[in-house]
């Protein structure tokens, strides 16, 4: 099977991961978020590796910069959503930890990769 380039990229397979491990998540939580938090989530984190899709995508540095800036930004919403989550018990605080864990490492190589189109 081919793979296309950004498939090829550990930092879209991490934030895919990322991606199902929250829809996973959230299908535990209150049916009361069900227009709330749930799918807030669910966009922001979506919204990661779509723009990192993206942003490979395209040919002008400038445009791969704002994509990857736009993959960054979503990453960062989906870390507070993560933090509120706790902070309402509907994730418990090993659960965000590990999340915070694997959003640490995807946006460190997010910013390598800003990093590597100014250049």
């Amino acid at each position: 099977m081919y793979l296309f380039s950004f498939e090829k990229l550990e930092v879209w397979q991490k934030s895919r991961i990322l991606t199902k491990r929250l829809y996973v998540l959230t299908n535990t939580f209150p049916e009361s978020e069900k227009f709330g938090l749930i799918p807030q989530i669910r966009r922001a984190v979506i919204s990661v590796c779509s723009n990192i899709t993206e942003g490979s995508a395209r040919i002008s540095k400038k445009d791969q910069i704002h994509f990857y800036n736009m993959a960054f930004s979503s990453l960062m919403e989906t870390l507070n959503q993560i933090i509120i989550s706790n902070d309402l018990d509907y994730l418990k605080t090993k659960e965000m930890s590990e999340i915070r864990g694997e959003i640490h490492v995807i946006s460190l190589m997010i910013n390598n990769m800003i990093k590597s189109a100014k250049k």
